[in-house]
């Protein structure tokens, strides 16, 4: 590579030089990854240091998945506009700010604001990452650095729950969560500093996508907050009468976001999502499926999470020791979907949802089934196994696939609709799945009989006897209570997969040879639109397949 000294790329940089700027995009995208997982861990000690209640955890999580989803196309669009380089720059220092302000936060309120903050910093810089390696490879090379970005993608999701452990673990319960944002900080500065001096100028797209839908942006952004609130604040309020008419107004301003999309078409304007595109059939159960497939998988943490540290007294490293198997299983799939998904088609995907069915329902047995004193992490190790092996061979393809099936020239458009999908459906599934944890979450008090019969047990009379028989009531009913809620909690995000299974087969059971061939077409001169939809469901390795543009045919 050394004697190479220019890329054949339409920035004219060196191949050094690429490279380079592809190691500081990579760290911010790391950043933004390991912080979709790194939280789970964090939930309970955030919850007893800052007296968090229920609805607080869920909005740490979903309000971060909300906000980053929200603002992927419009920044994309503004890079293609202004240079990829700079609203990299923008995106990438509201984040660092944002994760200083996140590990400072004096009460939940002040949390959550930031973490909404954080969430919107990196759906802006993200974007940037999928449109320089556009920008800055070609052919073969391009390939290479999209598995390049891949292997990144399955590494910082992996890596999340157990460098959130070790921070609890090394910098105590009661403040080592503010770590877990708070190592953002160094690494985002590093970045930025690098980013200034590797990344080319000029990366904007030499015919800029035009506007922004603003209007189109805030109808929609305002229909799926007044529809996740009653979510998430309801069970903790008691599902007053406000609660059903924000849904009932959510679902008008849904409404209105189509028709005011379909207006702005045919005024001949870029909408946020093109109407046309939910001509295909296919097209729609595909991204129905992106949000209920990212319903289910993402909320299996926030369950087990909880469940393993304030039901189970387990501490936050213990907790990420849990989900190792889960990481490793998906590692394994995506690395081998690549290479099944020529071969066996749609069944890859038809495969890798119904191992992720098949394991969760299996996690869910478990909890029921195992008394809840005596689970482990080898009780969960197998189901949690299958369960990520079926998740990577399912992320890694199947936006190529629901891509596929729209006309080439619209792939662009497609997949930016495609990654929004998955971020709300991440939210959505951690504001479901909360309101049915918490809802579900009762511990029985102790009664006299059971105090007196624990206290014989112990073979001492007197208040020690019954304290101590009352710390072991408790501490079985609180377990008992927490495996009773996160098995129903598991068992919703077992049937968001089950559905996931049946939309699947909307999918073509190939992806068509005039398809593929045409990757600058379906990229529709708009690298920002493919790229900037998808940060997490390319956890294989070649996310421009699923723009529509092979980066080994470019």
């Amino acid at each position: 590579m050394s004697s190479i000294t220019t890329a054949p790329n339409s920035l004219g940089v060196s191949t050094k030089r690429a490279w380079q700027a592809l190691g500081v995009l990579l760290i911010g995208m790391f950043m933004s990854l390991l912080d979709a997982t790194i939280v789970n861990v964090a939930l309970p000690t955030i919850r007893t240091s800052l007296s968090a209640n229920e609805a607080t955890l869920s909005w740490i999580i979903a309000g971060y998945a909300l906000a980053f989803g929200l603002v992927l196309i419009p920044a994309g669009r503004l890079g293609d506009r202004f240079g990829h380089k700079w609203i990299f720059v923008a995106g990438l220092a509201l984040f660092t700010v944002a994760s200083l302000a996140c590990g400072l936060a004096q009460d939940s309120t002040q949390l959550v604001v930031a973490r909404v903050i954080q969430g919107l910093a990196g759906g802006i810089y993200l974007p940037a990452v999928t449109a320089f390696i556009q920008l800055l490879f070609s052919g073969r090379t391009r390939g290479t650095a999209f598995a390049v970005m891949g292997a990144v993608i399955g590494v910082s999701s992996a890596l999340g729950p157990i460098v959130g452990g070790l921070l609890i673990q090394a910098f105590g319960e009661k403040e080592g969560w503010r770590y877990v944002f708070d190592v953002n900080v160094p690494i985002g500065v590093i970045a930025l500093v690098a980013a200034v001096f590797l990344l080319p100028k000029g990366a904007g797209s030499s015919k800029p996508s035009g506007g922004v839908d603003w209007i189109g942006l805030v109808l929609l952004a305002g229909g799926l907050v007044a529809i996740l609130v009653p979510l998430i604040e309801g069970q903790t309020v008691g599902w007053p009468l406000w609660t059903y008419l924000l849904i009932a107004g959510g679902v008008v301003l849904i409404v209105l976001f189509a028709l005011w999309e379909i207006s702005y078409t045919k005024r001949g304007k870029s909408p946020l999502v093109p109407p046309h595109l939910y001509s295909h059939a296919a097209f729609t159960g595909g991204t129905i499926l992106a949000l209920v497939y990212f319903a289910a998988f993402t909320s299996i943490f926030f369950s087990i999470s909880i469940l393993w540290q304030s039901g189970l007294g387990h501490t936050a490293l213990e907790s990420g020791f849990v989900s190792i198997p889960f990481a490793v299983g998906s590692i394994l799939g995506a690395s081998q979907s690549s290479r099944l998904a020529p071969i066996l088609g749609r069944k890859v995907l038809v495969i890798g949802v119904g191992m992720l069915t098949v394991g969760l329902v299996a996690v869910w047995l478990v909890l029921l089934l195992v008394p809840a004193a005596d689970l482990t992490n080898w009780d969960l190790l197998g189901p949690l196994l299958v369960a990520g092996v079926g998740s990577g061979l399912f992320i890694a393809p199947n936006a190529q696939f629901i891509v596929a099936t729209v006309d080439p020239q619209e792939a662009g458009a497609a997949s930016g609709v495609i990654g929004t999908m998955q971020r709300l459906g991440s939210a959505v599934g951690i504001a479901v799945i909360g309101s049915v944890f918490f809802g579900a979450l009762t511990v029985v008090k102790p009664t006299a009989a059971q105090i007196a019969d624990a206290a014989k047990k112990h073979g001492a009379d007197g208040a020690q006897a019954i304290k101590a028989a009352i710390t072991d009531i408790v501490q079985h009913n609180v377990a008992v209570g927490f495996a009773h809620s996160a098995a129903a909690a598991i068992a919703v995000s077992a049937a968001f997969a089950l559905i996931a299974f049946f939309l699947v087969f909307a999918l073509p059971k190939r992806l068509s040879q005039g398809w593929e061939a045409k990757p600058t077409e379906s990229a529709g001169a708009k690298p920002t639109e493919s790229a900037g939809a998808k940060p997490t469901e390319s956890a294989g390795a070649k996310p421009t397949e699923s723009a529509g543009a092979k980066p080994t045919g470019s």
